[in-house]
């Protein structure tokens, strides 16, 4: 974009006659004339140049109204959700395949973990970042009979818990003083990761060196009033298909999930929308009118005008309640400025929403949407996209014509610097001999004036 030329300055003309200054003028002058064509060019490639990014940033602020329609038809039909009675005894969440409808579960009993301590004096370790419980090099922790050999990285009981939590074999290692700060005495407290009444046992070959402390079970509960009760070894429970509760203590009565979906996502990205179209036709605006930009009169802002006129005054041709932007809370005011109402669309039937809107590739106001954004905002095809590439082409046919005109102008300020040299020589040359014959006359006829 733009010329990769410039202005050609005439050159200093350096004569010897008493009309050199002149002859100057006369260059300067004839430069200058014959550099108004070139200059006129440039200034129109100027212009084009501006008109450019004009349409640039049209294009900019129409890709984002693109990008706001895109979003509601990815959250038009809604995230599912679930949300819990009494949520201090349940959690839930969801994935897309879950099913909306109303669940209940009661929890009986919380499920515990099975959990071990060492034997005091085994020895007493009171620094555990140099001492262990035992001298080993080697140790064979055995969970519910399956035997897995343990191997620290150093003779430390920090490096036997580092090593016992890298084993994989469904137990979880620390640390704890059961003395006291002047009289320190770690032990190591191996506990099972599931809720079970699991065996658990470590030797360093010679001893075993854990104690059961406490005895884990499964918990236990029961889903929508069945009298069967079921039993887990997690805290995650998988109520339904994409529905998954997690325990966090027992209940008194059922406690009731709901499973429905979620539209504050289609609710944001609605309000989204109305703001990128109030940005769309701010811009359009701004083209418009005595005032207006360097695009105004152009057929592309007329283009653009109708196109988000069409959007605001979408209506389907359906029954539904919700038949135009209005009922789904977006409405225009007479500045042209859209706002959105999340009362209107929360009172909106979530069926009618979703029959209103469509999808891009199947009918409703996203299709429709989707494929008038595409016909002015495609970076290949569109109608910006083309008027830009016709003001491309005609920079790219001025900067041919200003270099065109740069070389003529060249080769007429040469010929006319050579034809004002030759003049100024002969006329020094003709000064010269006037001088000389009237030093010769003042000679001969001292008495007389030779002026």
């Amino acid at each position: 974009m733009g010329s990769s030329t410039s202005a050609i300055t005439p050159p200093t003309f350096s004569g010897s006659s008493t009309f050199s200054s002149s002859f100057q003028q006369v260059l300067t002058r004839a430069v200058q004339i014959a550099s108004l064509p070139m200059q006129q060019t440039q200034n129109e490639m100027t212009d084009l140049g501006n008109q450019q990014t004009a349409l640039t940033q049209l294009e900019s602020v129409f890709q984002s109204l693109d990008s706001a329609v895109q979003a509601i038809g990815s959250s038009s039909s809604g995230k599912t959700s679930a949300t819990v009675s009494d949520p201090t005894s349940v959690s839930a969440s969801t994935t897309t395949a879950a099913l909306p409808g109303t669940y209940s579960i009661q929890v009986d009993t919380l499920g515990s973990s099975t959990t071990t301590l060492s034997a005091a004096g085994t020895p007493t370790v009171t620094d555990p970042t140099t001492q262990n419980i035992s001298s080993a090099t080697s140790f064979t922790l055995t969970v519910n009979g399956n035997a897995t050999t343990i191997t620290p990285s150093d003779g430390s009981l920090e490096g036997l818990v580092n090593a016992i939590n890298t084993s994989d074999a469904g137990v979880q290692a620390t640390i704890v003083n059961l003395g006291s700060n002047s009289s320190p005495d770690y032990r190591l407290v191996v506990t099972g990761t599931d809720w079970n009444n699991d065996t658990i046992q470590l030797s360093d070959g010679t001893s075993d060196l854990l104690n059961t402390i406490s005895t884990g079970a499964p918990a236990t509960y029961s889903v929508n009033g069945s009298n069967t009760v079921l039993q887990t070894t997690s805290p995650q429970v998988t109520l339904s298909p994409g529905l998954t509760v997690t325990l966090l203590g027992t209940t008194t009565q059922p406690d009731t999930i709901t499973v429905g979906a979620d539209y504050s996502g289609l609710q944001s990205a609605l309000s989204s929308f109305a703001t990128a179209y109030n940005a769309a036709f701010s811009a359009v605006e701004q083209q418009v009118g005595q005032n207006g930009g360097v695009l105004s009169g152009q057929t592309i802002v007329y283009t653009l005008q109708n196109m988000l006129q069409n959007l605001a005054e979408y209506s389907s041709s359906g029954s539904g309640s919700v038949v135009s932007l209005n009922d789904l809370g977006l409405t225009v005011d007479q500045n042209g400025q859209m706002s959105f109402d999340s009362s209107v669309f929360g009172a909106a039937n979530p069926s009618a929403v979703a029959q209103f809107l469509g999808s891009a590739t199947s009918g409703g106001f996203l299709q429709t949407a989707s494929s008038a954004l595409t016909s002015v905002d495609d970076t290949s095809s569109g109608n910006i996209e083309t008027d830009y590439a016709g003001l491309q082409n005609q920079i790219d046919r001025d900067n041919q014509t200003v270099t065109d005109d740069q070389a003529r102008i060249t080769l007429m300020q040469n010929t006319l610097m050579s034809e004002l040299t030759q003049a100024d020589a002969a006329i020094a040359t003709l000064q010269s001999q006037k001088t000389y014959f009237a030093d010769l006359f003042q000679a001969e006829y001292p008495s007389t004036p030779t002026s």
